[in-house]
């Protein structure tokens, strides 16, 4: 057998395995209830306690700052694992050590390390009348395992839905980071601001530090309750932390970051957008607090920004005509969208291409998007769970011109399209974008057509 016959042997086996957790409960409905992990776990003698823990929750900017925190301690010298979700284009995304989706290998090895003990868990979860383990529980102890193999020294762990419930909260998080909250999976978290941040709270450790984004006014003081409660350190964005200044740069922006121990400046950030910066004022004061010992060295933060990278949020992926695409979901999330388009391109005509999830409030993304664009292309994305292209577009010409709304249900021909609505006035070079919105599947869809399968 050649290397590559080996290779491709060991992909299959990937593939495999990833196909049989798929037949589990999905990662989107939530299982209230940490006694599946916590009894796995248990029985692998807690890897998660093997290694200290950074660990995020939030509604938007979760995998942005998770991948800077971990940027960040990687530059420190420290070994890192990163978990993180959706992913993009392989499943072993998901799962990082040292800024890189594990190995064919390591993937398999971390699924033969806890297979037993989750046919044990299931077992004795059915005999109970309960649930087998779910899609997302079961990827969240093959990543402590992994991490605990490794090792590593620190992991950023991005919470997979809200954080109480969440399969990643049996972690001891020593830092907790909460990024901006607004209403999503309203099914799963409740309806209502203090719910959902009240869900997000929940990987509020006692005696942790938690680092908390902008919020408005009541998730605000929901968090700043539990922290109470739990006896946490409580920094929140404001005085003692934020973005003190920035400027557009080739490719990104230099910016000045604010936390509790210094002002660190003109740091050069390969992203985009305000809520960029914001981010990695996040991100910045929580490996500050895991560390521990006042300011991080400046060129440690200059190296960690400089090599940080976040696919799929604001990326170019073609030009001429420039051919955008943003993960974006929700209408939190498209609200930083427009600045940041404003900001860092010269477009003066834009087309979008949409399509989201049928669980999505596709009203609400479209009503943000329709100030920013121009015109829109409707498309589906390839999952049993998207909204189903006339569906979409029925909602669109409520909110839009009708004249301005195109229907194209595979995404290679929504693209065209939309290039060609964006071209068909006389622009200068530059002048013209196609912005693609919707989801973070359509995002790797995207990425793939033209060639881009890093995640």
């Amino acid at each position: 057998m050649t290397p590559r016959d080996e290779q491709g042997g060991v992909e299959q086996r990937v593939e495999a395995i990833y196909q049989d957790i798929l037949t589990r409960a999905p990662e989107h409905k939530v299982q209230p209830s940490l006694e599946r992990v916590r009894a796995v776990v248990d029985l692998m003698a807690n890897p998660e306690r093997t290694f200290r823990t950074i660990h995020v929750a939030g509604t938007n900017g979760k995998t942005s700052v998770t991948r800077m925190a971990e940027s960040l301690v990687r530059a420190l010298g420290l070994r890192t694992g990163r978990f993180t979700s959706p992913h993009l284009h392989t499943v072993r995304e998901r799962i990082a050590i040292d800024g890189e989706p594990i190995t064919p290998e390591r993937f398999i090895a971390a699924w033969e390390d806890v297979a037993p003990y989750v046919e044990m868990v299931d077992a004795q979860s059915l005999a109970e009348g309960g649930p087998r383990m779910s899609f997302f529980e079961v990827f969240t102890v093959m990543a402590f395992a992994a991490f605990a193999d490794a090792p590593v020294d620190v992991a950023i762990i991005e919470t997979g839905m809200g954080g109480r419930w969440d399969a990643t909260n049996v972690v001891d998080g020593e830092i907790a980071v909460i990024t901006p909250i607004d209403i999503d999976h309203t099914q799963w978290l409740g309806h209502t601001m203090n719910e959902i941040a009240g869900e997000k709270a929940g990987i509020i450790k006692p005696g942790a530090t938690v680092i908390v984004a902008e919020q408005n006014e009541v998730a605000s003081g929901v968090l700043a309750v539990a922290a109470a409660e739990s006896g946490a350190k409580f920094v929140e964005a404001g005085e003692q932390l934020g973005v003190a200044a920035r400027q557009v740069a080739v490719g990104g922006q230099l910016i000045d970051l604010r936390t509790p121990n210094a002002l660190y400046a003109d740091i050069y950030l390969p992203l985009f957008g305000a809520h960029q910066a914001d981010n990695a004022a996040l991100a910045l004061a929580a490996v500050e607090a895991l560390i521990g010992r006042g300011a991080l060295p400046g060129n440690v933060v200059e190296e960690g920004f400089a090599k940080v990278t976040s696919p799929g949020r604001l990326e170019v992926v073609r030009t001429s005509p420039a051919v955008i695409v943003d993960a974006g979901h929700n209408p939190h999330g498209l609200a930083a969208l427009g600045p940041a388009l404003d900001e860092a391109f010269t477009f003066e005509r834009r087309v979008a291409v949409v399509a989201c999830m049928a669980d999505k409030d596709a009203e609400g993304i479209l009503a943000a998007l329709e100030p920013l664009v121009d015109e829109i292309v409707v498309t589906q994305i390839r999952s049993p769970r998207a909204m189903p292209v006339e569906d979409l577009a029925e909602i669109a010409r409520d909110i839009f011109d009708p004249d301005d709304v195109h229907v194209a249900p595979v995404l290679a021909d929504a693209i065209d399209l939309a290039a060609a609505r964006a071209e068909i006035a006389d622009l200068p070079a530059g002048g013209a974008g196609v912005i693609v919105v919707g989801s973070v599947l359509l995002a790797a869809e995207v990425r793939a057509l033209f060639g881009k399968t890093d995640g």
